[in-house]
């Protein structure tokens, strides 16, 4: 069966379509009119292999916030839609990854019980224009709407662009580790029988 989705929400603030293959082979098309995170988000495509379309517009010219909130929304939604009963995968995953001078490592269960624990500290706010104050709140609604406990850590880094990137790397793979099907893994990895 595949193991794909097509997530759509319209608001008076923003308009995000996405597309999502879990087993696909990393072709991100992703078009937000925030480069920054258009830029983090074509890594999680790559190195997680997910087949991921995203588009999306709103109000940036009040501040990018709604638009990267909703675009987290739909993105746990994708995941989640897309594992359905989540029989046969993994359940978990983690990843640390460095990127030069930055160590981060994200962790995953697909409990259906949503909860982020975030230890990131940037050392100025900014990335150009890119309010990096952001990035929990993707991850933030992420974790809420894909129903998954998600741990972002990062253990040091001093360029925040080497950060972010470092952060997006390790969620992909961590991602895509927890979504992996196993063949040894008969119905839901857990002992209550449902995730």
């Amino acid at each position: 069966m595949p193991r794909k989705s097509k997530i759509e929400r319209k608001t008076a603030e923003t308009d995000v379509r996405i597309l999502l293959d879990l087993d696909g082979t990393g072709k991100g098309r992703i078009s937000t009119t925030i480069p920054f995170l258009d830029h983090m988000l074509t890594l999680m495509s790559r190195h997680g292999l997910f087949d991921l379309t995203v588009k999306g517009s709103g109000d940036t010219d009040v501040d990018d916030h709604h638009l990267v909130e909703d675009i987290g929304i739909c993105l746990g939604k994708a995941f989640r839609e897309s594992l359905e009963a989540k029989e046969g995968v993994n359940r978990y995953g983690s990843a640390t990854v460095p990127m030069d001078e930055s160590l981060a490592a994200v962790q995953i269960d697909l409990s259906g019980r949503s909860y982020l624990v975030y230890n990131v500290n940037f050392g100025a706010r900014k990335i150009k224009t890119f309010d990096l104050a952001l990035i929990q709140e993707f991850f933030q609604a992420f974790a809420d709407n894909s129903g998954m406990t998600l741990h972002v850590n990062v253990m040091y880094g001093k360029n925040n662009h080497h950060v972010a990137e470092a952060i997006f790397k390790a969620f992909a793979r961590a991602l895509r580790e927890a979504v992996a099907l196993n063949t040894r893994i008969s119905g839901v990895l857990s002992t209550k029988g449902s995730l």
